[in-house]
């Protein structure tokens, strides 16, 4: 079982920045891809930045150019950098782990972006 703790949400005006982080409880040995999703009042969860254990990195359209995704893998942690945030961004962010060998994901409780126009 793997714990995610996320942090680093809070309410900035728009062209603001906020970092995310996201913790996992233990060392991921395995093969695995970690990300951010986000899920808006009324809409559906949405894929916005993913990383490989090979470090890979992968965006959704929305984030391409403003966000960034990075690891540290001693400290079981994946960042989500934001830069230049809209309006738009405004929603709760979960950090998700996939571990494809095991066919297992584990996802965080979620923390709340608010960008103020």
């Amino acid at each position: 079982q793997v714990q995610l703790v996320e942090s680093g949400g809070g309410m900035v005006q728009a062209g603001g920045s906020l970092r995310l982080s996201c913790a996992a409880s233990r060392n991921i040995f395995n093969i695995y891809v970690m990300g951010w999703y986000r899920q808006a009042p009324g809409k559906q969860r949405e894929m916005v930045a993913t990383i490989t254990s090979y470090g890979t990195p992968n965006y959704a359209d929305s984030g391409k150019g403003r966000f960034t995704i990075s690891r540290d893998n001693a400290k079981n942690t994946v960042y989500l950098q934001m830069n230049s945030l809209k309006p738009e961004d405004t929603a709760v962010y979960y950090c998700k782990l996939t571990l494809p060998t095991l066919n297992v994901d584990y996802w965080g409780q979620g923390t709340q972006v608010t960008v103020s126009s």
